[in-house]
C-alpha cells in the first residue's frame, strides 16, 4: 500500500519505517528542513535501538519530504504523527493536529483514510474530520480513524511489528478493510473498536501502567518505614496474574514523553467532562514526592548539601533512548542545584540533550570519572553499563564511599560487604 506520514518525530518515524519494512511504500514528511536533509544523508534524528539499520535495509521503499502535498496525493493511507504537548493546564495542545487537518483538506481529490497517531483526548478524531470536512474543495469521501501507538523507547521496533494488540478505532466497513489490510502481516490481535473508544484505550492503558509504578513507589516507602524488602514485595505481587510483574519496580518515579503528558490529559478530559479522576491525581502527586523524598535521601546521608561533589549516573529517563523528556533527573538535579551542590554526570546518550538544560554542571566521559572524588555517587537509569561497574574502583575513587541507588540495581547485602554506605528504594 501507498502511506503517508505527517510528522517524522519519535512515533512518526518508527511508524515509517516499521510500515516499509512491512512491504508498504512510504513517504515521511515533516516541516523540519533540518531533519529531512539529515535523513537524506543517512544521519537519524532519534536515538532508538535498530531504526538506522531498518532505514538503510528499505531505503527504496521510504521517501522524505517538507511537502505535505507529497504525503497526501498518491496515497490511500495518510497517518497524523506531529507533537501534542501539554498546555499549562495540562490539556493537550491539538493545534499541530488541526494545522495538519487544514493541510490535508486543501490536497484531498479522491476517497483516503486519515490516521490519528499522535495521542490525543477522545473525540478528537470527530474534530479532525470536521476539520477536514470544512476545508475541503470538493465532495471527496474520506474516513477518519483512530490508531494509538503503544510503543516504548528504547524497544519501539519490536513493539511496533511484534505487538500485544492493534487497536484500530473505524467508523465504516470501508476504513476497517484497508487499515486490517495495512496491518495484515502483524500477527497479533487486531481490536476493531469506535473512534472514541481507541481513543480512551490509549490514555486508559498509559494512565493504569503509571498507577502502578506510583503503587510500588507508595508500597517501597511503607517498606523503607517496616524494614520489608519492596523487591520481595514485589515479586510475591506480580506473580499473582491478576497483576503481572511488569511496571511494578520501585525507583524515583515515571518520566518520558507520554505518560506525565498522558495522565494530565487525562485529568483534564475528565474534567472537562465533569468527573473528578481523583485517583490519578494522587498518582501524579505521589510520583513528584518520590523525587523530593529521593532527594531528601541524599541529604539525610551527607547532611549538608552546599558545596558536596554529587556525581550523577544516567539522565534519560530510561535506559536505551537519550530522551530527557520530563526525565526524573532533571527535578532531581535541579533541586540538587538549590541546595548549593555540585554537579558530574554521565549518561551514554543523553548528555547533549542534558547540556541545553544544565550547561553549568559538569559532563564526563566515563561513569569513573564522575565517581573520582565525589562525596557520593546517584544513580538515576538503569543502563546496563552501570550494572557492570567495578565496585572497588568505585569505592577506592569516591571521597566517601557512598551510593544513592534510585533504580535499585545493587543488591544491598554484596554492598555493605563491600564497605558502601548504600541507600536504595524501598530495601
Amino acid at each position: 500500500m501507498n502511506v503517508g506520514i505527517i510528522g517524522c518525530g519519535y512515533v512518526g518515524l518508527t511508524t515509517g519505517v516499521c510500515l516499509a519494512e512491512l512491504g508498504h511504500n512510504v513517504v515521511c514528511v515533516d516541516n523540519d528542513e533540518e531533519k529531512i536533509k539529515k535523513l537524506f544523508s543517512g544521519v537519524i534524528p532519534i536515538f532508538e535501538p535498530g531504526i538506522e539499520k531498518l532505514i538503510k535495509k528499505n531505503r527504496k521503499r521510504i521517501k522524505f519530504s517538507t511537502n505535505i502535498k507529497d504525503a497526501v496525493l498518491d496515497n490511500e493511507i495518510v497517518f497524523i504523527a506531529v507533537g501534542t504537548p501539554s498546555n499549562p493546564d495540562g490539556s493537550p495542545d491539538l493545534s499541530y493536529v488541526e494545522n495538519v487537518s487544514r493541510e490535508i483538506a486543501k490536497y484531498l481529490e479522491k476517497y483516503k483514510v486519515i490516521v490519528e497517531k499522535s495521542t490525543v483526548p477522545v473525540e478528537t478524531a470527530q474534530w479532525v474530520k470536521k476539520t477536514i470536512e470544512k476545508y475541503k474543495k470538493n465532495n471527496v469521501k474520506f474516513d477518519v480513524v483512530s490508531n494509538p501507538e503503544f510503543l516504548r523507547e528504547g524497544s519501539a521496533i519490536n513493539d511496533f511489528l511484534y505487538p500485544d494488540r492493534v487497536v484500530i478505532g473505524v467508523e465504516t466497513e470501508k476504513a476497517k478493510r484497508l487499515m486490517l489490510k495495512l496491518y495484515q502481516k502483524i500477527k497479533s490481535p487486531k481490536i476493531v473498536v469506535d473512534t472514541k473508544s481507541a481513543e480512551l484505550i490509549k490514555h486508559a492503558s498509559n494512565s493504569f501502567l503509571a498507577t502502578k509504578i506510583s503503587f510500588i513507589n507508595a508500597v517501597a516507602n511503607i517498606c523503607e518505614l517496616t524494614g520489608a524488602d519492596v523487591e520481595k514485595v514485589a515479586l510475591g505481587m506480580g506473580l499473582d496474574k491478576r497483576i503481572g510483574k511488569s511496571f511494578l519496580k520501585a525507583g524515583v518515579g515515571y518520566g518520558g514523553s507520554c505518560f506525565p503528558k498522558d495522565i494530565d490529559a487525562f485529568i483534564w478530559i475528565s474534567e472537562k467532562l465533569g468527573y473528578d479522576f481523583s485517583l490519578l491525581k494522587e498518582v501524579k502527586k505521589i510520583n513528584e514526592r518520590q523525587r523530593e523524598l529521593f532527594v531528601k535521601k541524599i541529604e539525610d546521608t551527607l547532611w549538608i548539601l552546599k558545596d558536596k561533589k554529587i556525581g550523577i549516573l544516567g539522565l534519560s529517563f530510561k535506559p536505551n533512548t537519550d530522551d530527557i523528556r520530563e526525565a526524573p533527573s532533571i527535578y532531581i538535579i535541579k533541586m540538587l542545584k538549590q541546595k548549593g551542590a555540585k554537579i558530574k554526570a554521565y549518561d551514554p546518550k543523553a548528555m547533549k540533550k542534558m547540556e541545553q538544560i544544565f550547561p553549568d554542571i559538569e559532563y564526563c566521559e566515563n561513569p569513573y570519572e564522575v565517581v573520582k572524588n565525589s562525596d557520593c555517587l546517584v544513580i538515576l537509569t538503569e543502563w546496563d553499563e552501570f550494572k557492570k561497574l567495578d565496585l572497588k574502583k568505585v569505592k577506592r575513587l569516591l571521597n566517601q564511599p557512598i551510593i544513592i541507588d534510585g533504580r535499585n540495581i545493587f543488591e544491598p547485602k554484596k554492598m555493605e560487604k563491600l564497605g558502601f554506605i548504600y541507600k536504595s528504594i524501598g530495601r
